[in-house]
C-alpha cells in the first residue's frame, strides 16, 4: 500500500466502484446525519466565465467529518460549445484531510456526480413518494438519465415497469434484457405523463418547462434533477414541496423552484421537508398527496464520495501518485 497525493481518472473511479448506487446512497445518508450533527460545512459556490457567455466554471467547496474526514472543492467547467469531441461538462474534485489540511488527491468526478445525484433520487423514491412506487417514468437520455437508469436497476429490482421518454427518435440506447423489469420507450411525452407511474424523474437539459399541471396528480412523486423542467403552475399544484436542501443557492440557481422563489411566487417557509426530515425525522407524505422534489445537488456529497474513492485507492494501490511532499506526510483520509 502506497500513500501520497493521488490522481484518479474516470477509469480508476469506475474500477473502485464509483458507480455503485448502494455505496453512494450509504455515503449520502451518512453525510445527512453528519450535517444534522453540524459536522459539515458547505459555503456558497462561486464561478468564472469561460469563453463566450454560455461557458462557466464553478467552484463548489465543502467539508465533512466522520469517516470521510475531508475538505475539498469540486471544480466543474461547463464549457462553451466546441467541436473537439470532448464532454461539455468536466468535473474534478480536490480533497484535503479535514483535520490537518494535508492534500490527498484529485479525482475525476463525472461518474461520481451522476452517481450521487441518482443516490439522492433513490432516497426520495424511498421516503418522499406518497404511494409504493411500482412504475417509474424517466425523462431524458443523457449522463444523468443513464445514471438514474443504472440506480433503478441496482436498487429497485422489484419495480413492475420503467417507462422512458426522450426527445430523439429511434431505438433505445441500451439493451432491455439488462434490466430486471420491462423498460418501455414512449414516443409522446403526453402519453408518458398520462400513464400510471407513481414516480416521475426528469433528467433533461431543458431550459423551458416540459412539465405543466398535468404532471402533478394525487399519489405521484415528481423528482426534478435538471434545470428548468417544471412550470411554476405545476409546482404550485403540488400539495407537498420537498428539497434536498434549501440554501443560499436559491439566489442564483437555474432550478425551477429557485427561479420561482426569485420571481416572488414561492418562499422557503413553503418547503415541507428536506432530506434530513426524510431520513432522520421520519417525515412522510399522505397517500393522496402530490409531491414535488427539487434536487439541487449538494457539493458536500461530492466531497464525501471523492474521499471514499481516495481511501479505497490507497488501500488497493489504484491511481497515479504525484510527488508533492515526502511520503511520510501522508495517511489515508479517515485516519487520525
Amino acid at each position: 500500500m502506497r500513500e501520497g497525493f493521488r490522481y484518479l481518472s474516470e477509469q480508476d473511479v469506475l474500477s473502485l466502484g464509483g458507480d455503485d448506487a448502494q455505496a453512494a446512497l450509504d455515503d449520502v445518508c451518512e453525510v445527512i446525519r453528519l450535517m444534522r450533527q453540524q459536522q459539515s460545512e458547505m459555503p456558497a459556490e462561486t464561478h468564472v466565465t469561460l469563453g463566450a457567455a454560455d461557458g462557466k466554471a464553478y467552484a463548489l467547496p465543502a467539508r465533512v467529518g466522520g469517516r470521510f474526514n475531508a475538505a475539498g472543492v469540486k471544480w466543474t467547467a461547463h464549457r462553451p460549445q466546441t467541436q473537439d469531441g470532448l464532454p461539455q461538462a468536466m468535473a474534478l474534485t480536490l480533497i484535503n484531510r479535514a483535520d490537518n489540511g494535508l492534500p490527498l488527491g484529485l479525482v475525476e468526478s463525472r461518474t461520481l456526480t451522476s452517481t450521487r445525484t441518482a443516490a439522492v433520487t433513490a432516497l426520495a423514491l424511498r421516503y418522499a413518494a406518497p404511494r409504493r412506487v411500482r412504475q417509474v417514468l424517466l425523462l431524458g437520455a443523457g449522463v444523468q438519465a443513464m445514471a438514474h437508469l443504472e440506480m433503478l436497476r441496482q436498487l429497485f429490482p422489484d419495480l413492475q415497469q420503467v417507462n422512458w421518454w426522450y426527445r430523439n427518435p429511434g431505438a433505445l440506447p441500451v439493451t432491455t434484457t439488462d434490466f430486471p423489469w420491462p423498460l418501455v420507450k414512449i414516443d409522446r411525452l403526453a402519453d408518458a405523463l398520462d400513464g400510471q407511474s407513481e414516480a416521475l424523474i426528469t433528467c433533461t437539459s431543458a431550459s423551458e418547462p416540459l412539465l405543466d399541471l398535468e404532471a402533478m396528480r394525487p399519489g405521484r412523486l415528481v423528482i426534478q434533477v435538471g434545470y428548468h423542467e417544471v412550470s411554476f403552475a405545476a409546482i404550485n399544484r403540488a400539495s407537498r414541496v420537498t428539497v434536498d436542501l434549501w440554501g443560499d443557492f436559491c439566489e442564483s440557481s437555474a432550478k425551477s423552484l429557485f427561479q420561482m422563489y426569485r420571481a416572488g411566487q414561492f418562499s422557503a417557509q413553503q418547503v415541507d421537508a428536506d432530506v434530513g426530515n426524510l431520513l432522520i425525522d421520519g417525515w412522510r407524505p399522505d397517500r393522496e398527496d402530490s409531491v414535488y422534489f427539487s434536487s439541487f445537488g449538494l457539493n458536500v456529497f461530492d466531497i464525501a464520495l471523492a474521499s471514499r474513492m481516495l481511501q479505497l485507492a490507497t488501500e488497493r494501490g489504484v491511481g497515479t501518485l504525484l510527488p508533492l511532499f515526502p511520503a511520510e506526510h501522508y495517511v489515508s483520509p479517515a485516519k487520525k
